[in-house]
């Protein structure tokens, strides 16, 4: 019927799983034939509708036969259509249900194996001994099937199976979620062996498929859960290996493991860089070694007797000697090695041990009694200051005696006051073992010394006691006062004037005397007057005022603090002299002295001094003068004698003869004095320049003794010369030395006895070359020593004539020009030895002589 609803693709057939499997093709098999029925339905409608309104129309109408009958004839047609296609409808239909029967007989067949395969896994995943957990999508939470046994620990609720952490260790914890995270997100598969807190293992296997993701825990038996705890301690002992491993690699002390013959296998990278090796794979490769021959083999045959090396060697790093404390472990399997640098530790500890005996010296240097004592109260240095303030036998101090003994030692030899509380006074002295802050006590000894006891804690235990004595210090300060009075007193009563001025300019002390000599009112000067109000009134005092330059020493806009001196002229006449004296603290202190009278003095001595040095002037230039204007008569004097002596002139009588010989001689000796004072007044004058050449020692001294030769044999003298140890040459004015000689050797003839021996001596010297004249004359006095080379001072001293005194002068001036020196070497009844010493070479042309 067209009404009808469409029928079901299939029933159930067997079992509650049946009823509701149809195929695909039945039920599209069903669908067709209800639209085929459906469609014939409407059709007969349509006919059985059609028929009785044709029969009525056909009454209705007679005259419309023709019509009406072709009108049926096509609704016959039509019917007969409609029929015929039910008809095949029905057949197909017929054949489709019975394909429909076929295959829901297979399907039900085939539901029944699932059902059966089914019903076998949920029996095997509901065993005691597994657990999976499936996730079918990221959405959906996921699905328990199974349970493990209750000694395993595992929780049977879902919620609390799934939180790891509660149940597993968490090592295995931390696996099992990173290798589930890993297995839904990258698809990778894993196999586990964890442990639970209840010491049972597990296996863990993650896998994943198209749609599910399935973790399957698994209880082992005794014999696997035996291989699963040694696998998991396998597990556990690798990654300390590794972390171990890890640990010692990123340690800066070099590491090393070897082998059982002794070969590397594996070093860490301090040990690669100290080796200086790319890596420390290639250190291990190239076998390089970090401790040297004799070191490894050090520690070989130390492990042979125990397992440990312990020690401090050396080795090279980077080409300098490093000191490593090295530790060495061996096994039946190998060794293990670690090295630690501590070149730095043993140069602070040097350093340390250093400082420490500094310190030692330095407080066994001081005057002030020092010792320490430890947290035991022991003894444990002192310096010599503390043995000498308390005279201990330095056995005693040296045996590390206690605080309390010491105390008690020092007691009994009654060198501390007695105290009327003994104990107790000792209970509170050592409360600074206790203490926090230093403490300070005031000991009165028996010997009248006052001693400042002051208790020092340390830090690490112990007191340090410091034992001032302040006997002298307190002498001194008394005495201090008293000297400070004293100066009062003094300062107040000197003739000087004294002012002290402070760093900010304001003055501290003042007498009386600055006070007169200045002229100003006692009242305006008052301790603590600015040094800008004293100079108001003492530039009304002083025609040119110094106080300017006093104001800014004072104050310190002078840079350089340096002292100095001057005067000051009042407008009364009054001559000061200042001094201007910086003081240590920064303090300025100033001194006046009146010099009127001492000035009024120097300038007439001056005046004077300037009137001697032109009389001196007008001496000199009357002196050259008068002997330029002597030599060129004297010349003449001495060319006419010679020629009235020649036999050419006439003969002459024995008298004339002798009157003509004495002429030569008088003229001669004038001459020789005219030109000495000549040379002198040329020396004066600074203008005599030497002729320097190579001059011949022997040559010179025949020249000088053949001046003098008729002078030396007028009285017998004979002329002894000594020039063995003299060198050919030496570089000199020859005829300056020459004079020099001729002045000696007339000196010496002038004194020596008649029918002695003068001896000229000349040698070669380490600075030069030294001439000595020696006569055996009645020598020279002390005081005729003193004045012998001073000019125009002719003595007679037993000499055989009077000369004008200027032989010595110009062999000293002479002597000097050449850069020499010239000494006397004399005494009674020894005779004279006159010494020259000339240098090799002279240092100059032109030389002043010494006046």
């Amino acid at each position: 019927m067209p009404g009808d609803n469409p029928p079901r693709a299939g029933k159930a057939v067997s079992g509650g799983h049946e009823d509701s499997i149809t195929t695909g093709s039945a039920a599209t098999g069903g669908a067709l034939l209800w639209r085929a029925g459906a469609r014939l339905g409407t059709l007969l409608a349509t006919a059985t509708f059609a028929a009785p309104s044709l029969s009525v129309a056909a009454h209705a109408d007679t005259g419309a036969a023709a019509a009406v009958s072709t009108v049926e004839v096509m609704q016959l047609a039509m019917f007969a259509g409609v029929m015929g296609a039910a008809l095949v409808s029905a057949i197909f239909l017929i054949r489709e249900r019975a394909r429909t029967a076929s295959q829901n007989v297979q399907l039900r067949a085939r539901i029944a194996d699932v059902n059966a395969a089914l019903q076998r896994s949920e029996a095997l995943l509901n065993l005691r001994d597994q657990r999976v957990v499936v996730w079918s999508s990221e959405i959906k939470k996921p699905e328990l099937i199974g349970s493990l046994p209750l000694e395993s620990g595992a929780p049977d609720e879902r919620s609390a199976f799934l939180a790891f952490g509660r149940w597993l260790m968490p090592r295995s914890a931390a696996a099992l979620e990173n290798a589930i995270a890993a297995l839904r997100d990258q698809a990778k598969t894993f196999d586990l062996v964890i442990e639970t807190q209840a010491g049972m293992p597990l296996e863990v296997h993650g896998r994943k498929s198209a749609a599910h993701v399935l973790v399957r825990f698994i209880s082992l038996s005794e014999t696997l859960r035996s291989q699963a705890r040694l696998k998991i301690e396998n597990q556990r002992l690798s990654a300390d290996y590794d972390t171990m491993l890890g640990l010692l690699d990123a340690l800066k002390m070099p590491t090393w493991l070897r082998a059982g013959d002794g070969r590397l296998k594996w070093v860490n990278r301090a040990y690669a860089e100290a080796v200086e090796a790319e890596s420390a794979e290639a250190a291990v490769r190239e076998a390089k070694e970090f401790l040297g021959g004799q070191a490894r083999e050090q520690i070989a045959e130390q492990h042979k007797s125990r397992p440990v090396f312990e020690q401090t060697l050396s080795t090279v790093i980077e080409g300098d000697r490093h000191m490593f404390s090295v530790t060495d472990f061996a096994s039946g399997d190998g060794s293990a090695g670690l090295a630690c640098d501590i070149s730095a530790i043993e140069t602070i500890r040097a350093e340390y041990e250093r400082t420490v005996r500094s310190h030692a010296d330095t407080l066994d240097q001081l005057n002030t009694a020092v010792a320490i004592f430890d947290t035991d109260e022991n003894l444990r240095f002192f310096n010599q200051a503390f043995q000498k303030l308390w005279g201990l036998d330095g056995g005693f101090l040296h045996s590390a005696p206690s605080n309390a003994l010491l105390l008690d030692r020092l007691r009994s030899e009654g060198k501390i006051a007695e105290q009327p509380e003994w104990r107790r006074w000792k209970e509170n002295l050592l409360g600074a073992y206790r203490a926090v802050e230093s403490q300070e006590h005031w000991w009165h000894l028996p010997d009248g010394k006052t001693i400042r006891v002051v208790a020092n804690p340390q830090p690490k235990g112990g007191v340090t006691w410091v034992f001032e004595n302040l006997t002298e210090k307190m002498d001194l300060e008394s005495r201090y006062q008293t000297a400070v009075r004293v100066q009062g007193e003094t300062l107040d009563n000197l003739a000087e004037g004294v002012a002290v001025f402070g760093p900010d300019g304001r003055l501290r002390l003042s007498n009386p005397a600055f006070i007169a000599l200045w002229g100003l009112a006692p009242d305006a000067i008052k301790p603590n007057v600015h040094v800008s109000a004293i100079r108001d009134f003492c530039d009304q005092r002083a025609a040119d005022s110094p106080w300017g330059g006093f104001v800014a020493a004072i104050t310190g806009f002078d840079d350089e603090r340096r002292d100095r001196h001057g005067q000051a002229e009042l407008v009364n006449g009054t001559v000061l002299s200042y001094a201007v004296i910086h003081l240590p603290n920064g303090q300025v202190m100033m001194t006046f002295v009146d010099v009127t009278d001492t000035v009024n003095v120097e300038r007439a001595l001056k005046d004077r001094n300037e009137a001697l040095e032109k009389s001196d002037q007008l001496k000199n230039e009357f002196v050259q003068h008068v002997s330029y204007e002597l030599r060129s008569p004297l010349t003449n004097i001495i060319g006419f004698t010679e020629l009235l002596s020649l036999p050419t002139t006439g003969p002459l009588t024995p008298k004339q003869r002798e009157y003509v010989e004495h002429v030569g001689s008088s003229s001669s000796v004038l001459l020789t004095i005219v030109n000495d004072i000549l040379d002198l007044a040329t020396v004066d004058a600074g203008i005599m320049q030497l002729d320097i050449s190579e001059m011949s020692i022997d040559r010179t001294i025949a020249a000088a003794a053949e001046l003098v030769a008729d002078r030396l044999e007028e009285h017998q003298i004979k002329l002894k010369v000594d020039a063995a140890s003299a060198p050919k040459s030496f570089h000199g004015d020859e005829i300056r030395v020459r004079q020099i000689l001729y002045n000696l050797l007339s000196n010496a003839a002038n004194y020596a006895p008649a029918a002695s021996t003068i001896t000229l001596t000349c040698r070669q010297m380490a600075d030069g070359v030294e001439f000595s004249v020696h006569d055996d004359g009645p020598g020279m006095p002390p005081d005729v020593l003193e004045s012998v080379f001073r000019r125009f001072e002719p003595r007679a001293n037993g000499g055989r004539r009077r000369g004008a005194g200027l032989g010595l002068s110009i062999v000293k001036s002479f002597v000097e020009l050449h850069g020499g020196t010239v000494r006397i070497e004399t005494g009674a009844d020894k005779g004279t030895t006159v010494i020259c010493t000339f240098p090799e070479t002279p240092s100059g042309g032109i030389r002043e002589a010494a006046e």
